[in-house]
């Protein structure tokens, strides 16, 4: 593997979900593999599980980590091609990624939707350019339109969970907020979904569907209801809109995930990337009841980063 931005850059996916419940039943299994090479975590935005996770997990390889929070702790950076850099912005992101590239071995990069530009956003501004100039195997972190890791973890998650002999459906179902959400999970769920056994159902009201580049040839159902009945699981998140990119077109019905509703179910397992609003996106009885698998999610971003991580070593041993 000599990067990870999706899941076209996983040859196998079923090997490394297997690769990294291995790591799971021994995460401590090969803390020499990373040894004397550094891997830089940059975030250009807030983060607690992939921050976290992904330092016990490049540690458990033996890795030495630097993290960089860095729209707080480095110089303001200018992405612009051919900027006249007279205003706030100190250095150039291409700079920048040259200097990294003299320090890290790896790097993996955190950079949300600016939710401003459509273009921009679909287009990975910030991301493809760390792909352009960085010299060494690039990590997503998350992106503008994927969280590749997540959704990693996510197929992780299901492939434990799953112990019938029936092919799972799986609802990826829309949420409230109360302020405009990027579509990155979203994204990246359905298109991880698309390469795994499973009957994929998108639910969302009018106005919130998911860019189809993404969710191809998923059905998508805008009653919720309709979409949940027979569900195996249920994956809550919320998005704004795609077509008028980044608004909130009003819902009149109540979307938020409820016993009531999951009554409808095949005893479905709730799953949420985190962090959650409760009792806006997710009742209270839900994120606590005993079909939610969310906690055993988020720990499964070790081993998500840490199956992905372990890749792009032996990449860089094999050299």
């Amino acid at each position: 593997m000599k990067k990870f931005t999706a899941v076209s850059d996983v040859e196998n996916l079923q090997e490394i979900i297997k690769k990294a419940l291995e790591i799971k039943a021994n995460p401590l299994s090969e803390t020499e593999k990373g040894k004397g090479k550094t891997i830089g975590l940059v975030f250009l935005n807030s983060s607690l599980r992939t921050r976290l996770s992904s330092q016990i997990a490049a540690q458990n390889l033996g890795l030495n980590v630097l993290t960089l929070n860095a729209a707080q702790e480095a110089w303001n950076l200018e992405f612009a091609d051919g900027a006249v850099m007279n205003g706030d912005t100190v250095e150039h992101i291409k700079d920048a990624i040259e200097v990294l590239n003299q320090y890290c071995d790896i790097i993996a990069v955190r950079c949300f939707a600016g939710m401003k530009s459509k273009e921009d956003d679909v287009n990975e501004s910030i991301l493809s350019q760390f792909e352009q100039h960085a010299k060494v195997p690039v990590i997503s972190l998350e992106s503008a339109t994927r969280h590749p890791l997540q959704s990693l973890a996510d197929c992780i998650t299901i492939t434990e969970n799953w112990k019938k002999d029936h092919k799972p459906k799986v609802v990826l179902t829309w949420a409230p907020h109360i302020k405009p959400i990027a579509h990155a999970v979203g994204n990246s769920f359905a298109e991880w979904m698309q390469e795994m056994d499973v009957e994929l159902i998108i639910t969302n009201p009018e106005g919130y569907d998911l860019d189809p580049a993404f969710t191809k040839d998923t059905k998508v159902i805008h009653n919720q209801e309709e979409a949940l009945k027979d569900a195996d699981f249920i994956y809550v998140k919320n998005w704004s809109s795609f077509d008028d990119y980044a608004a909130m077109p009003e819902v009149k019905e109540n979307w938020m995930l409820t016993n009531e509703k999951l009554a409808n179910t095949n005893q479905a397992k709730v799953m949420h990337c985190l962090p959650v609003r409760r009792n806006v996106e997710l009742s209270d009885e839900v994120m606590d009841g005993e079909n939610s698998i969310i906690y055993q999610q988020a720990k499964n971003r070790i081993f998500s980063a840490q199956a992905v991580f372990n890749e792009i070593l032996d990449g860089l041993n094999a050299e």
